[in-house]
């Protein structure tokens, strides 16, 4: 496998590397640095120069979306009072101590994408999440809810595809 080959490989093991090559926002010297990649680090550096000219830019775009907080969620029996289903749990409004972040409009994979990794960066542990035809639903703890809320409203104004 070429240097370059190689370089990408890497490089393509570690999705926020390529989301910081795509965002014109990396080191190449130290990301060479950081790829286990056997080759000079300056030769490394100039793969990962070539890789990100090769990726599409970064373009994030708004979602047109409404974004809504339901407490008390929990679990639930029947399948028809469900907003998430994940394997055999159905979570739905209960008295449970859960907090569901629910957005619908232009919403899909890359709008959930985004919104976890949001709450991620504030440290919000979310219990369970989906997303299908135009709605999302994200369940953190009852207490987390305002903070998912305003964190996933901010995901959704630039969403990657």
């Amino acid at each position: 496998m070429s240097l370059a080959a190689e370089t990408r490989r890497a490089a393509d093991e570690h999705p926020f590397l390529v989301a910081g090559l795509r965002a014109d926002v990396v080191n190449f010297t130290a990301a060479a640095r950081f790829l286990d990649v056997d080759g000079e680090t300056d030769a490394v550096a100039t793969a990962l120069r070539r890789y990100a000219d090769d990726l599409p830019d970064h373009e994030p775009t708004a979602r047109d979306a409404r974004v809504t907080m339901e407490s008390g969620i929990g679990p639930v029996e029947a399948l028809e009072d469900a907003l998430l289903v994940v394997g055999g749990t159905a979570l739905g409004r209960s008295d449970g101590t859960r907090t569901a972040i629910l957005a619908t409009g232009a919403i899909d994979a890359d709008a959930l994408r985004a919104a976890l990794a949001a709450l991620a960066l504030e440290e919000i542990d979310v219990h369970a999440a989906g997303v299908g035809d135009g709605t999302m639903a994200i369940v953190v703890e009852r207490l987390d809810g305002a903070n998912a809320v305003r964190g996933v409203e901010r995901a959704l104004e630039s969403v990657l595809e």
